[in-house]
């Protein structure tokens, strides 16, 4: 998979307070999600000789690693979005393997919510009209609406329905109904996402993600580090990146994300394929990238993805795939990049961990394979992660 010849693993996962945090700081929820994770793995912070994290501060992460008590001698400040963190965990784990580094912890926090509640700061609807930005913003072209763009487009090509989107948010809320931390747990219906408000034709409010605040860390160490964790480890068996386009009119097809590309080089690495899978953790700030990135992954065709949906597939009640399983970012919490909150339920989730939730095979058995992919920007890059429960 790599040039180095270390096994790696995931050892300790946590999430910060999340949800309505209003009194905290992004340092705050950064130090309680690091601590945990720490903990989780029964490691002192002595043996982290690695940090990343991204998306606080002037100097990300040197003003976080200072704040945390870290001196690292391997650091990481990739920032591409929502799928920052599987790409870092992809670095990591390589430097990791190449005996560049032991121990590498992954930090994020954010007060996203509060920050807007408190007037700090306003709610962003653009990165900036600047660079190639600067032929689409001044148009009105929001985050939102490059979203909306793609899915119109997969809807006339592929005949997707809006009933058929409006079932992944379905989906996601009877996840999070199981998740005793998720922000919002009362069950919704696709009359109850058709009938509400219109945010970016053709999605409602509860075809796009929440906004809410929170943390969350992970530590992953290399294989002789195991034997001294209190926790099972969760493997990392292969990883792949891409990054696709920043102005829509270089996006070569509104129908295929990023995720096609960094799917299959994490499959071709980790030897094994979708339908090996046994739980998918995928970015989902709006309705259509679960569906559009199911398909990308190789759990279905092209075109195929509205199909998938239907019936339940994604719940981790009776699914055949179960998506998100802690309701994802449509319904548990998403406090800006997201991407590593996957790891984390990911890696509960194959330790047996996910409290009301858990993922169940055939005779009780845990579950043996998961994938992690998170989609950054507008489709912009994609970063994929596959792990099991045995080593490599």
């Amino acid at each position: 998979m790599r040039t180095g010849s270390r096994n790696v693993a995931i050892v300790g996962v946590s999430l910060s307070d999340c949800g309505r945090v209003d009194d905290a700081t992004p340092y705050t929820l950064h130090a309680q999600a690091a601590r945990r994770a720490l903990a989780d793995a029964g490691l002192d912070r002595e043996v982290v000789d690695g940090f990343a994290s991204a998306g606080t501060g002037t100097l990300a992460p040197v003003e976080v690693a200072e704040y945390l008590g870290l001196r690292p001698t391997w650091v990481d400040s990739t920032s591409v979005g929502g799928s920052t963190w599987e790409v870092m965990a992809a670095h990591a784990a390589d430097a990791i393997a190449a005996g560049h580094a032991n121990a590498v912890l992954l930090v994020y926090g954010s007060t996203a919510r509060a920050d807007i509640r408190a007037g700090r700061r306003t709610g962003n609807l653009s990165f900036g009209s600047r660079g190639p930005l600067q032929f689409e913003v001044p148009y009105g072209h929001t985050l939102i609406a490059k979203y909306a763009m793609a899915a119109r487009r997969h809807m006339i090509e592929h005949g997707t329905t809006i009933e058929q989107l409006a079932e992944v948010a379905v989906q996601a809320r009877a996840n999070a109904v199981l998740n005793p931390e998720a922000m919002f747990r009362d069950p919704i219906t696709v009359d109850d996402v058709l009938s509400g408000p219109m945010i970016a034709d053709p999605f409602t409010k509860l075809h796009c993600c929440l906004r809410s605040d929170g943390g969350a860390a992970v530590l992953l160490a290399a294989e002789e580090y195991v034997r001294d964790c209190r926790t099972a480890p969760v493997w990392i068996l292969g990883t792949g990146e891409h990054i696709s386009h920043a102005a829509m009119s270089e996006w070569a097809d509104f129908t295929v994300s990023p995720a096609a590309v960094s799917g299959r080089i994490a499959f071709e690495r980790a030897g094994v394929r979708p339908d090996e899978i046994d739980f998918a953790e995928i970015y989902d700030a709006f309705t259509y990238m679960t569906l559009v990135t199911l398909e990308d992954l190789g759990f279905c065709g092209k075109g195929e993805g509205g199909a998938f949906v239907e019936k339940g597939r994604l719940r981790v009640e009776g699914g055949e795939l179960p998506v998100n399983t802690d309701g994802g970012g449509l319904s548990a919490q998403h406090p800006g990049m997201r991407g590593l909150f996957l790891l984390v339920e990911a890696v509960r989730q194959l330790r047996g961990e996910a409290e009301g939730r858990q993922v169940r095979k055939d005779a009780g058995r845990l579950p043996e394979l998961a994938v992690a992919s998170g989609t950054g920007g507008w489709f912009c890059s994609s970063g994929t992660v596959v792990l099991g429960r045995t080593r490599p």
